[in-house]
């Protein structure tokens, strides 16, 4: 059975990693760190705005198995908060061992604590992965999803330093670009004064470190907003937000809270002794990052130059997802097209022409129009999200956004490509 090699096991590795499963491909996961998920263990917000319609998009379009996993877990649904409707909020404490179930049962072969330091290449083509404990791994095509974050080199050039997040550079081993191993050069996004990067747009707080009122609140509701007193209010800090969906003035002139098992911090970062100036967060402490009190960590440095099938340029047998494909946002962007990257690295490997998400479909919209935009300086300032700012509203301009299932499956069935991402290509 011909082999395909995912580098990287955050949501859109996992995505990957299942779709190429499914189509009937040999399959093994490299993962620098102890855990599945990556973001995913901090992050938490699904179905918000667009990104319902994306879900529903992928479920019919047959990748509906982590929409499933992320519905099951989730603690509030159906919430509204500042900008945002709809919204499902799946405990981060539970995801990532049902989702590494779920690829251990499909056959996946799961590598963790396996960071992937240099490549081996031969005819224009990879050949193996070297991980930095010397072991080759050898495979027929191979998908990047190692995202944008780290190395700690970075978060101290265009950070605050290393804030000791989920990633745990300082533990397992800096990330490592495969793209650039092989002589590609990576894009950077930029922020809006020609900086690069930018800041992670959340942090987690320990619940038990809150008043008895807001963990009761925040229990109930799943969203609880601090006004904040007016000398703690920073605008400025909008501005360097990845999340541009939460850049709005509510964010700013509020502590916003989301209940995600932790009490999720919408911000990139906040001075812990100004926090603890907020009735009822007196006692209050970061889970992660640590350094959330300073810093946060500093993303989109390293994003491959692809096409709209996701095959990496200059390399017919690499393929990305995740932020590695584009300046994108969230975990439904690492979904939809880790589902397409894995599905695609099948289709190469039985020889077949690889698939584009058309463009009546908002999963293949945001794809195809990201490329388009990162070709340009404004486009590698924007970020791109299903959620809110920029992207949000083109859906809704294109009338792509939809809260109905049954309309956004009748969308899909148009297209001829109902359930794709079940059918056997090996």
């Amino acid at each position: 059975m011909k082999r395909a090699v995912v580098i990287g096991g955050g949501w859109s590795g996992c995505s990957a990693a299942l779709a190429a499963r499914k189509a009937g491909a040999d399959v093994v996961l490299l993962e620098k760190t102890d855990l599945l998920l990556g973001l995913g263990n901090v992050g938490g917000i699904m179905r918000n705005n667009g990104r319902f319609t994306a879900a529903e998009e992928n479920i019919a379009l047959g990748a509906g198995e982590l929409f499933a996993i992320t519905d099951g877990c989730s603690r509030h649904r159906n919430l509204d908060f500042p900008g945002h409707k709809h919204a499902s909020l799946y405990d981060v404490r539970k995801a990532e061992p049902r989702v590494r179930r779920l690829l251990e049962e499909k056959g996946v072969m799961i590598r963790t604590i396996s960071r992937a330091v240099d490549v081996e290449q031969e005819g224009g083509l990879l050949k193996a992965i070297l991980l930095a404990d010397g072991t080759r791994i050898e495979g027929d095509v191979f998908i990047e999803t190692t995202g944008s974050t780290g190395p700690m080199g970075n978060c101290l050039a265009y950070g605050n330093g290393c804030c000791m997040c989920i990633l745990r550079c300082p533990a397992f081993g800096p990330r490592v670009s495969i793209t650039q191993k092989a002589g590609k050069t990576d894009l950077m996004g930029s922020r809006a004064d020609g900086s690069f990067g930018a800041f992670s747009g959340s942090c987690k707080l320990d619940k038990g470190s809150l008043s008895r009122e807001i963990r009761e609140e925040l229990d109930e509701k799943g969203v609880v907003v601090l006004k904040l007193p007016p000398e703690l209010v920073n605008r400025a800090k909008l501005d360097i937000k990845v999340c541009r969906q939460y850049a709005l003035p509510e964010y700013a002139e509020n502590i916003i809270l989301l209940d995600t098992g932790h009490a999720k911090l919408m911000t990139p970062f906040f001075p812990l002794e100004q926090l603890r100036r907020v009735p009822g967060l007196e006692d209050v402490r970061f889970v992660d990052p640590y350094a959330g009190g300073k810093g946060n960590s500093i993303r989109y440095l390293s994003v491959a130059e692809r096409q709209n099938d996701l095959q990496v340029r200059g390399l017919p047998n690499l393929f990305c997802g995740g932020e590695k494909s584009g300046l994108f946002v969230g975990h439904t962007e690492a979904i939809t097209t880790g589902n397409l990257a894995g599905w695609n690295a099948a289709r190469y490997l039985k020889g077949l022409r690889t698939m584009e998400l058309p463009e009546q479909l908002a999963t293949g919209d945001i794809i195809s129009y990201t490329n388009r935009r990162m070709e340009t300086a404004e486009g590698l300032r924007t970020r791109y999200t299903f959620a809110g700012d920029h992207y949000f509203q083109r859906m809704k301009e294109r009338g792509l956004y939809s809260a109905d299932p049954e309309e956004i499956a009748r969308r899909v069935k148009r297209t001829g490509l109902a359930g794709i991402f079940q059918e056997k290509v090996l």
